[in-house]
């Protein structure tokens, strides 16, 4: 299954810990990550008094289901200093995992909302998967191409 997981933190060593986290998810037993997208420097979101963003996608292979991979991407987080829940929300934080995408799924359970609920809002995040692969479908919205399109009219 391919998937596709949003890369961000705005506290310390942003690209170090990014990398580290990548590391660390590659490690992982059933987690390939395949594609790495170039890393960007963006503005906050939601919540405006905090440094610059470093964001980024990756394209992975996975056999594992859609909440074992979530399980293992904020294993990672916790392993790199993030404790979730404290502090505001889209607040600054070391390190930020996020399942964008599980292959042409379509998830809404308690915790696991696939495909991610603001990816078509987001251009930090739009403009990494553009990246990876312009033709990507995200179900129930269309082409990356075309939402990046509309994210910038």
């Amino acid at each position: 299954m391919r998937a596709y997981v949003g890369l961000g933190a705005n506290l310390g060593d942003r690209e170090g810990t990014i990398r580290r986290a990548l590391e660390l998810l590659a490690a992982e037993p059933g987690i390939r990550v395949v594609a790495v997208s170039t890393l960007r420097e963006t503005d906050p979101v939601g919540y405006l008094d905090q440094p610059r963003f470093l964001n980024g996608a990756a394209a992975i292979e996975t056999e594992l289901p859609a909440r074992e991979l979530l399980d293992r991407l904020l294993a990672v987080e916790r392993r790199l200093g993030r404790v979730r829940g404290e502090g505001p929300r889209f607040g600054p934080r070391p390190i930020d995992l996020d399942l964008l995408l599980y292959g042409a799924e379509t998830l809404d359970e308690p915790g696991l909302a696939v495909p991610h609920p603001r990816l078509p809002e987001r251009r930090f995040v739009l403009e990494p998967l553009y990246e990876l692969d312009p033709d990507l479908v995200v179900p129930g919205g269309g082409r990356v191409r075309d939402l990046l399109r509309a994210s910038l009219e």
